[in-house]
C-alpha cells in the first residue's frame, strides 16, 4: 500500500467520520481510530476499542504499513450508540510535533509519548507532563509505575516519536493519583 493511498484512506474518514483500522510498521497489532484531524505528516484519531473510545493519538504517516476503511456493522453501531455524535475535537494543531506539543501543553494534561518498536526491548513509553517544546525536541517530567515524579525531565528527540496519547483511561486515571507538580 502506497503513503498515498494510505493517507487518502484516513483523511477520508475524516468527514464523515469513519472507522480505519491502522497497521504500524512496529507493531504486530493494529489499532482503530476514528479519525479527526490531519496534516502531510500526522493525523489525530480518537481511540476505538469495542465500541468504547479511549481518548486520543497522535500518529505518523510514515510509520503506518496499512489502513482500511471499516464500513460494516461496527461503523453502525458506533452511531446508532451515539458515540460518534458526542465525539469532539480537541484543540490541537497536528502540522508537526512542534505544534502539537505547543498546543498539549496549554490543556496541562499529561500525556503518553512513544518510540514504538517490534522489538520490546527497544520500545521506549514516557507518561508525565510536557515541560518544554523545543524546535526538535520536547522535555517531559515523567512519573513512574509507583506515581513517583522523575527529579529531572527526560528529553525526547521528535524523531523517535511514533506516538503521543492523550486523555486516555490510563493517563487520565493514573494522573489522578500521582501528585501535582508547580
Amino acid at each position: 500500500m502506497t503513503k498515498k493511498e494510505i493517507k487518502e484512506i484516513i483523511k477520508n474518514g475524516i468527514a464523515p467520520v469513519k472507522l480505519v483500522r491502522v497497521f504500524m510498521s512496529y507493531d504486530a497489532n493494529y489499532r482503530y481510530y476514528l479519525p479527526l484531524k490531519a496534516s502531510d505528516k500526522l493525523f489525530l484519531g480518537a481511540a476505538e476499542d469495542d465500541f468504547i473510545l479511549d481518548g486520543y493519538c497522535v500518529r505518523r504517516f510514515r510509520d503506518v504499513k496499512k489502513a482500511e476503511c471499516k464500513d460494516d456493522k461496527c461503523l453502525e453501531i458506533l452511531h446508532r450508540e451515539g458515540i460518534i455524535a458526542a465525539l469532539a475535537c480537541p484543540e490541537v494543531d497536528v502540522t508537526d510535533f512542534y505544534t502539537v506539543f505547543s498546543s498539549l501543553q496549554k490543556l496541562g494534561r499529561n500525556v503518553i509519548v512513544e518510540k514504538g518498536s517490534l522489538d520490546e526491548e527497544l520500545w521506549e513509553f514516557t507518561i508525565g507532563k510536557i515541560e518544554r517544546v523545543c524546535k526538535n525536541k520536547v522535555y517531559m517530567r515523567g512519573f513512574d509505575a509507583d506515581g513517583i515524579w522523575d527529579e529531572e525531565p527526560t528529553e525526547i528527540l521528535f524523531s523517535n516519536i511514533t506516538s503521543v496519547t492523550f486523555g486516555s483511561r490510563y493517563v487520565e486515571v493514573f494522573s489522578k493519583y500521582v501528585p501535582k507538580l508547580d
